[in-house]
């Protein structure tokens, strides 16, 4: 397993895009709104990247995992952790977030913040063993009942 920044040498990007909507597909017809991974391409998927700090972890090869990370004023924000699902339970997941918790250090952040949708059970429990603490409810616009949760983890300095 060999983690990587992704940056403007990255040339692979329709497997980058491949391996988030394969991770991502078990969501559909479970979540709604539709994850907004499903309106990726891989032009934007590229500049999202370059907008963003994006890692990928490379197994035998293949990428088997990625995390997109945003700065924001208190904390640092993961976005699209994906893990093939022919690869999770192999600590690929739990190594993206440690490259976010060290991002984040190096940034003088002290907390990782995430957004999981409130149908996902299996995520939040996921997430929690990992030493994150539910912190919000919220809905996406045109939505009436909550559609997603956040999730934050403080970093011990």
């Amino acid at each position: 397993m060999t983690p990587f920044r992704i940056d403007e040498s990255f040339v692979r990007w329709a497997e980058l895009l491949d391996l988030i909507l394969v991770s991502f597909a078990y969501m559909e017809g479970r979540i709604d709104p539709p994850s907004s991974a499903s309106r990726l391409t891989v032009e934007s998927l590229a500049e999202k990247a370059k907008a963003e700090i994006a890692y990928a972890v490379e197994n035998a090869g293949q990428l088997a995992g990625c995390i997109f990370l945003r700065p924001e004023a208190d904390c640092l924000y993961v976005g699209k952790l994906a893990v093939l699902p022919s690869a999770q339970g192999k600590g690929i997941g739990r190594r993206l977030l440690e490259i976010a918790e060290e991002t984040a250090r190096e940034l003088g952040l002290q907390a990782l913040r995430l957004e999981t949708r409130i149908e996902l059970f299996g995520n939040h429990k996921t997430f929690a063993a990992w030493g994150f603490e539910r912190t919000a409810e919220k809905s996406h616009p045109g939505f009436a009942r909550v559609t997603f949760i956040e999730m934050r983890k403080a970093l011990a300095g």
